[in-house]
C-alpha cells in the first residue's frame, strides 16, 4: 500500500495502518537523526518525537507533494531546535564522495573535517540525497528552496568533498 493510502486509512482510525507506517520510515527517520545528535538515545527520542508530531497532525495532513518529504520536514526541523541546544560531537555514517553514492570513509576525525567544510545546507542536501535518498525535489521541500537550488547546492558540496580528498 502506498504512502497515501496508508494515511486515509489512517485518518479514518486504522491503527495497523499506523505501525506499517511507522515500521516503513522508523529507521530511516533514526539514521538521519542520529546525524544530527550527540547521542543515540537523543537521535531515538527526536525519532519518536517526529512520528508523535505526524500522528498529532494526521487528520489535518494534506496530500501535497511527497509523504517521505513532509516526514523528514518534521525531522529536519526537531533537528535544527536540538541542535541549537547542543553541540554536534559528531558523526559516524558514510560521506558521499562521487555520483551521489555512499563511499566507507573510515577515519572519523576526517569525516568530521571534511563536514566541516561544508555550509549547513550543503551538508543537509548531501546527508538527504545521499544517505536517505531523498530526490532534490524532496529535498527542496524539506529545506524550503527551489529543486534547482538543492541540486547546485548538492554540486558545490560534492566538489568541495572531491577537492579536498584530492
Amino acid at each position: 500500500m502506498n504512502d497515501n493510502k496508508l494515511i486515509l486509512q489512517i485518518q479514518r482510525g486504522n491503527r495497523r495502518c499506523a505501525d506499517e507506517l511507522v515500521e516503513r520510515y522508523y529507521s530511516s527517520i533514526f539514521r538521519y537523526c542520529s546525524w544530527h545528535c550527540y547521542n543515540t538515545d537523543r537521535a531515538e527520542d527526536l525519532t519518536q518525537e517526529t512520528f508523535l508530531r505526524v500522528f498529532r497532525d494526521i487528520y489535518m495532513y494534506e496530500q501535497k507533494g511527497s509523504f517521505k518529504a513532509y516526514l523528514y520536514t518534521i525531522a529536519h526541523h526537531l533537528c535544527i531546535d536540538e541542535n541549537r541546544k547542543h553541540i554536534i560531537s559528531g558523526l559516524d555514517q558514510d560521506l558521499p564522495m562521487e555520483d551521489g553514492r555512499l563511499q566507507q570513509v573510515e577515519d572519523r576525525e576526517q569525516i568530521k573535517h571534511l563536514l566541516k567544510l561544508l555550509t549547513p545546507v550543503q551538508k543537509e542536501v548531501i546527508l538527504l540525497h545521499c544517505g536517505e535518498q531523498l530526490s532534490f525535489r524532496e529535498i527542496a521541500q524539506i529545506l524550503g528552496i527551489p529543486p534547482r537550488t538543492a541540486q547546485s547546492r548538492f554540486r558545490a558540496a560534492i566538489t568541495i568533498l572531491r577537492k579536498e580528498r584530492g
